[in-house]
């Protein structure tokens, strides 16, 4: 098999909560910090959102600047993913590509409309296209985030159009997620991946405690993964994680079944993107 990819999701775009999410990093310092020590763990890819000083999730390009300019100055040889989604409703189209300025590897290119949560995700075609125009732009690879089968095939029929970067596509399943009403399991990740070109790359993202048997699952069946406190607060019922130990029990479960773990230029290699 590939060397599996680990990606930390950090620190997501939930409003800060001190009571309910106490470890969950929301300043640009504790952001930082917490996205070294799940480097140091052996995430080969960091996926970020960024905050204003208070916590307030923010698509500003001047917000995501400091996190990429701190984990870089730190020496962090990881794969920056920038999050182009909407900073929990508050950025809205073509506001959520600020980032791309940055020309980050990464970012991520949510794959159509969706009911998230309570509110809508917007993602109709003419802005996919506009969106798919700014990646070339700067350069930025996409990772094409899926919550849904028809997601995957508007991934294709966008590249079938010409304009998404040439290459294999790199998918996220994103699976589980409450108000889309698209189950975690091991039959939808099957029935989404089908429909994928072979040489594509995939992983699945899943929240709370689907996190754990979806990760297993996608080391085995040849996937790549990602955890982090973006989608999940919990170690396990009742124990508070960090980013740092939920990528810790990833790499601990890869070893277990003998599945190596992607260096950060073996994450490059594997995904085509840009040094």
């Amino acid at each position: 098999m590939q060397p599996l990819i680990i990606q930390c999701a950090v620190t997501g775009s939930a409003d800060p909560d001190p009571e309910r999410r106490p470890n969950l990093p929301t300043t640009p310092g504790r952001i930082i910090e917490e996205s070294l020590e799940a480097w140091r763990a052996g995430a080969t890819v960091l996926h970020l959102h960024a905050r204003e000083a208070d916590g307030t999730p923010t698509q500003r390009r001047e917000a995501f600047e400091p996190l990429v300019d701190g984990i870089r100055a730190a020496g962090c040889d990881a794969i920056l993913n920038l999050s182009c989604g909407t900073a929990a409703g508050r950025a809205e189209r073509d506001e959520r590509l600020a980032p791309l300025a940055l020309r980050p590897e990464m970012a991520s290119f949510d794959c159509g409309t969706i009911n998230f949560g309570e509110r809508i995700f917007e993602g109709d075609l003419p802005f996919l296209r506009r969106m798919a125009a700014a990646f070339g732009e700067h350069g930025v690879a996409p990772e094409l985030e899926c919550f849904d089968t028809g997601h995957v095939g508007l991934a294709l029929q966008l590249r079938e159009e010409g304009v998404l970067p040439p290459g294999p596509l790199v998918v996220q399943l994103v699976l589980g997620i409450p108000g889309t009403g698209v189950p975690a399991t091991i039959a939808q990740v099957e029935h989404m991946r089908a429909l994928l070109p072979p040489e594509a790359s995939w992983s699945v993202a899943a929240p709370g405690a689907a996190q754990l048997p979806m990760t297993a699952y996608s080391i085995l069946a040849g996937g790549h993964v990602r955890t982090g406190l973006e989608d999940n607060l919990h170690y396990r019922r009742g124990e508070r994680a960090t980013n740092a130990r939920l990528v810790e029990r990833v790499v601990r479960l890869a070893a277990e079944l003998e599945r190596p773990v992607a260096t950060p230029q073996e994450a490059r290699e594997l995904l085509g993107v840009r040094a």
